[in-house]
């Protein structure tokens, strides 16, 4: 059984499938036809809905693609629809301001962008151009534009009122702590069964009980399973409820990140840490998607064009890696052996990720190029990190790539080739042609070959002039707002 608030009503579901998407299960159990589907990807953000937690006595607002999150993830925590937002006859002070700054058309998106903006309302302190296009970049339009629902997004924000949920927020946090040990162990029908562990140790068990079951952490990517090929899960184990897979924090020099932290709790992380890292992350796909997804997930999908590994390789990260009660260490890049293959035993989970810091002689620097700005995959993604000595010669150097390879992986021999030398012109194109020899890369829909390999060697020219400093880089978050 799980229990969640949807909106104030306590809602108790014994018998249902784990495979029912939230989107299904509002427009088919509770009748609540406001939120859309769209794409059923994860995409176009008109199923956009909000989940509320508790954190420290407060309540925590993030937007979720309910098309892409399967009902285990309600547990214990509160779900708001555009229904909900209403007042008697009044509309909410962000409903108002579509009406009133005209931010809609169709309509068929605007559910999803009011609990967009809803969201941003309720996580907003002054208004921030950028913070409201992070919000809004996973909710596409067709047909309006975007102006007038970015004046809706300010006007929202600089004209806040006080709201059901802020007058209930007391009570709310007492009814949603109360809930979050109770549920079953398992919610099961037709067949399919989720196992809802709550500790490391029982998911331990769990795992190697049971080795086929498919891990269900943010469930981003596997939902794709179920809504875009139609197969059946017949046995997941939702790690949602595990706060110890949830934990990040420092550790002597490394930071250590849990391997089911969201990609937005690991920016919040990051942001002061490897800035550079966290500004990535704010290109990794939308909000949405940043909401649900995690850390260890990315990894474990040991997808060859996935965000975070080559970065985590630049950086000499490492896995922590658990099989019931036994723990290794293994270093990320040991981990991925081919196409969507990796050193994970039977019965082994990622539990944790650490990342060393980063010191005053290291520079590290990453870009992402892909056809969009935001909610995109890459084409390429290259990460580097040179460690300096006194002299000015490169003492340590790790050149990262996705996309380039059938794996996330690092360029060795070129690595060797800078080790010992200055970081000079010279040496940077002698780097640039053994990346002909290190990779051969594939065409595909995203990108040529050849422009592969391309984008590759300037992305390294591009780390060698911030290196040096000697040119004055425009990068994709410079703008105006």
């Amino acid at each position: 059984m799980i229990q969640f608030l949807l909106n104030q009503t306590l809602v108790s579901e014994e018998n249902i499938d784990p495979n029912l998407t939230v989107l299904n299960y509002l427009r088919r159990n509770q009748r609540r036809s406001g939120t859309k589907e769209g794409c059923a990807s994860g995409d176009c953000g008109a199923c956009t809905v909000t989940l509320g937690r508790t954190e420290q006595g407060r309540m925590v607002y993030e937007t979720v693609n309910s098309c892409i999150t399967f009902v285990s993830a309600l547990q214990g925590k509160q779900l708001i629809t555009v229904e909900d937002l209403k007042e008697n006859d009044r509309l909410h002070s962000v409903q108002q301001a579509m009406v009133d700054c005209h931010a809609s058309q169709c309509g068929f998106c605007t559910p999803g962008f009011v609990m967009s903006l809803f969201t941003l309302q309720k996580n907003m302190g002054a208004w921030q151009h950028k913070q409201a296009e992070q919000a809004l970049a996973g909710n596409l339009c067709r047909c309006t534009g975007y102006r007038p629902i970015v004046a809706a997004a300010r006007q929202a924000c600089e004209q806040q009122e006080e709201d059901s949920f802020r007058r209930q927020e007391v009570t709310t946090v007492s009814r949603l702590d109360a809930l979050k040990e109770r549920g079953d162990e398992e919610i099961s029908a037709n067949g399919n069964r989720c196992l809802l562990p709550i500790t490391t140790e029982q998911l331990a068990a769990l795992y190697a009980a049971n080795p086929q079951a498919r891990l269900l952490a943010g469930g981003t990517d596997l939902a794709l399973r179920v809504t875009q090929q139609a197969e059946v899960l017949p046995l997941t184990i939702a790690l949602d409820r595990i706060a110890e897979l949830k934990r990040c924090y420092q550790q002597d020099d490394e930071i250590v990140l849990g391997a089911g932290a969201s990609l937005s709790r690991c920016y919040e992380v990051l942001a002061a840490r490897i800035p550079n890292f966290a500004q990535m992350l704010t290109r990794f796909a939308s909000q949405q998607i940043r909401n649900q997804g995690t850390l260890g997930g990315n990894i474990g999908n040991a997808s060859p064009v996935g965000d975070t590994p080559p970065m985590l390789l630049a950086l000499d990260a490492s896995l922590m890696l658990q099989q019931e009660g036994r723990i290794r260490r293994l270093p990320l890049a040991d981990f991925f052996l081919s196409y969507r293959k990796t050193a994970l035993r039977e019965g082994e989970f990622i539990r944790a990720v650490r990342v060393p810091e980063v010191t005053g002689s290291q520079f590290f620097r990453a870009w992402k190029v892909a056809k969009r700005g935001e909610d995109d995959i890459s084409a390429v993604l290259g990460a580097f990190m040179i460690e300096t000595d006194e002299a000015g010669n490169i003492r340590r150097a790790r050149l990262a790539f996705g996309g380039m390879a059938a794996i996330p992986m690092r360029a060795v021999r070129c690595e060797q080739l800078l080790t010992g030398k200055p970081f000079t012109t010279e040496n940077l194109e002698r780097a640039c042609a053994m990346l002909e020899q290190e990779f051969a890369p594939v065409s595909d829909f995203r990108a040529s070959a050849g422009y592969r390999l391309l984008v590759a060697k300037n992305l390294l020219r591009r780390y060698h002039a911030s290196f040096t400093g000697e040119l004055n880089l425009l990068e994709v978050s410079d703008y105006v707002s």
